[in-house]
């Protein structure tokens, strides 16, 4: 066995599922505002006179890189461009990829409609064989309807507004992460998914298939680390679905442990390569990490063993390029930067990231919360659209070992009164169960902040000016969980329906959010302003000592990274640059946790506070 994997190859739009010969599509495509919405009624599919502009794809119009900026309402928006094909042989099947279209899509190849598609974070693809036409050049167009105003449809951090405000952002419509096509056999996968079991030494293999095999099909799994095999299996296929174990009997004993299991400190992965046998072969290449994520007796659990969470929320938007990354190195390069700063995680905030992005979390060793783009008016048609987008991207994304945490709602966005309206809390339950049946082997949080109702871990959002607001509710667990029994900082309550608090972890999952005064007339949106860098520092380690000190906290997630748009509360700016020296936040975000005596914690806030000129 000689895999190298994960290596990233020079075009892999999603590193976890990689096929060979992969034909990038990124780059100019014609393009057109459809305002009046006549494209339809017009035939713009079969039309190539109407596309007066150039864009440059995946980057959104709304966006600078994409060559269009135009931020403004356009409600509808139509692609076209044209691409080459060699002949296929008579098993081949020719596939049309998007990684992300928002919000609904349709798309034609050579005049014929080829797929639609509603969701605007996660993929889907398109069998493009039987439309081809011979060799040579094809036409694809694709039509985009993103409704601004609609807010029944997960839109994120998306303004329903022509011009952001409050905490709300600059839209992204259409395609923004890359189209590409790929060539796979007849009989194909269409999902590959591992499950580590580290307790039976284990690790559960899922497999798709595009359909049911004709005749039993022999299936070859391999997984390998730093090029030498660590185990191999062949099981036999029938059916369209399979899954099966695959013993790792070196898991078992201490001495291979600490070179096979994967945490942030030893990102250590395994190399997988699927293989389709058959008269045409389908191999696919992929990774995985063997660890395992749980929760008890109020601690977060890797790998079985303690482990204290140091988030910190990343919105992960750009000026140049809003949702999209303004290219590939962009997404190595945001990891890089939570880690130096000292954060083993982030809380990637109202967006399911680019594959890419997990992928440099999985490589270099940084946990994600994933989060799913919210909602903002309760109604049949947006638990419709939200659940199915969810489904997707748990899909997606759940053999990736960095995701730890599963959050469908934040902040009751989108049921807004969950406290008092039970089709609203059956409905966050009703996520809650969902994601723990796709997939039980992590933790899920059913409505981040407050309104919790079933959850793996209760997590509040706190922004208290100063570390003694955080330690007045933090320090002493009796206080604590008359809060969490009670009215939490937001004046809403925080766990539901008389629940019983258990054994669960409690997580300060949204705190700090400082930011410089703005100047007069500034769009600008925060919760605690600072004056100069002496003072944003004396007040990040009052707020960090605070959760320092705390015996009761299994973690926390600071707000942000980046100032983004008009909430200018990073830690870096938009453009990435620190507001502190990297040395100077990772000292501060360090700190150890729940073991600082509080005559301690008194003594360095008073110096702090002595050094900001307070005292």
């Amino acid at each position: 066995m000689t895999i190298q994997w994960p290596v990233m190859a020079e075009f892999a739009p999603n590193p976890q599922f990689h096929r060979e010969g992969l034909i990038d599509l990124c780059g100019q495509w014609g393009f057109a505002f459809d305002d009046a919405d006549l494209g339809m009624l017009e035939g713009w599919w079969k039309r190539a006179d109407v596309f007066d502009k150039a864009i440059t794809v995946p980057y959104p119009p709304e966006s600078k890189l994409s060559g269009i900026g135009a931020p403004g309402f356009h409600p509808v928006i139509w692609y076209h461009r044209t691409f080459q094909t060699r002949k296929l042989a008579r098993d081949e099947r020719l596939f049309l990829h998007f990684g992300a279209v928002d919000y609904a899509a349709s798309v034609w190849v050579n005049g014929q409609c080829v797929a639609t598609h509603r969701g605007g974070h996660v993929p889907f693809s398109a069998d493009i064989t039987g439309v081809l036409i011979g060799e040579g050049e094809q036409t694809v167009v694709v039509r985009a309807e993103d409704q601004p105003r609609d807010v029944r449809v997960p839109r994120g951090k998306q303004d329903w507004l022509e011009d952001p405000h409050a905490i709300w952002y600059h839209r992204t419509s259409g395609i923004w992460q890359p189209v590409w096509l790929s060539v796979v056999p007849a009989l194909h996968f269409t999902d590959i998914h591992f499950v580590p079991d580290l307790i039976n030494a284990r690790v559960r293999c899922e497999v798709r298939l595009n359909a049911a095999p004709i005749e039993p099909t022999w299936l070859t799994l391999k997984f390998g680390v730093k090029g030498k095999s660590l185990a191999e299996q062949s099981v036999m296929l029938a059916d369209s679905e399979l899954c099966f174990d695959i013993s790792i009997p070196q898991i078992e004993h201490g001495t291979y442990r600490d070179h096979l299991l994967w945490t942030p400190e030893k990102p250590n992965l395994v190399d997988a390569e699927i293989t389709l046998e058959g008269k045409m072969p389908d191999r696919v290449k992929s990774y995985l990490g063997l660890r395992s994520v749980s929760v008890g007796n109020h601690l977060f659990l890797l790998n079985e063993h303690p482990y204290y969470l140091r988030l910190v929320l990343g919105q992960n938007y750009w000026p140049e390029s809003h949702l999209a990354a303004p290219d590939a190195a962009a997404l190595r390069k945001e990891v890089e930067l939570i880690k130096s700063m000292g954060f083993n995680g982030v809380r990637v905030h109202q967006k399911i990231e680019d594959p890419r992005f997990l992928y440099w979390c999985d490589v270099l060793g940084l946990l994600v919360w994933e989060e799913m783009p919210s909602a903002y008016a309760f109604s049949s048609s947006m638990m419709e659209r939200l659940s199915q987008e969810w489904m997707e991207a748990i899909r997606r994304d759940k053999s990736h070992p960095c995701i730890v945490a599963w959050v469908p709602l934040n902040e009751s966005w989108g049921v807004s009164h969950i406290a008092t309206r039970e089709d609203q809390a059956h409905f966050a339950s009703a996520l809650y169960h969902m994601t723990k049946a796709l997939d039980p082997s992590r933790p899920a949080i059913s409505n981040d902040g407050w309104e919790l109702v079933e959850s793996d871990i209760w997590s509040v959002h706190d922004y208290a000016p100063d570390g003694e607001g955080l330690s007045s509710r933090f320090h002493n667990r009796e206080d604590m969980e008359a809060m969490l029994k009670g009215m939490g900082p937001a004046r809403r309550r925080l766990v539901l329906g008389g629940r019983e608090l258990g054994d669960k972890p409690v997580m300060l999952t949204e705190f700090g959010g400082l930011s410089y005064t703005p100047k007069q007339g500034d769009n600008w949106h925060g919760y605690s302003t600072v004056s100069d860098p002496q003072e944003f520092e004396a007040r990040l380690r009052d707020l960090f000592l605070a959760i320092a000190a705390s015996p009761n906290l299994a973690g926390y997630c600071y707000t942000q990274v980046t100032d983004t748009e008009q909430e200018a509360n990073g830690l870096l700016t938009a453009a990435r640059v620190p507001k502190l020296p990297l040395e100077t936040i990772r000292d501060i975000t360090t700190m150890p946790a729940a073991i600082m005596p509080q005559e301690k914690v008194d003594n360095a806030r008073r110096v702090a506070r002595k050094a900001a000129g307070h005292e």
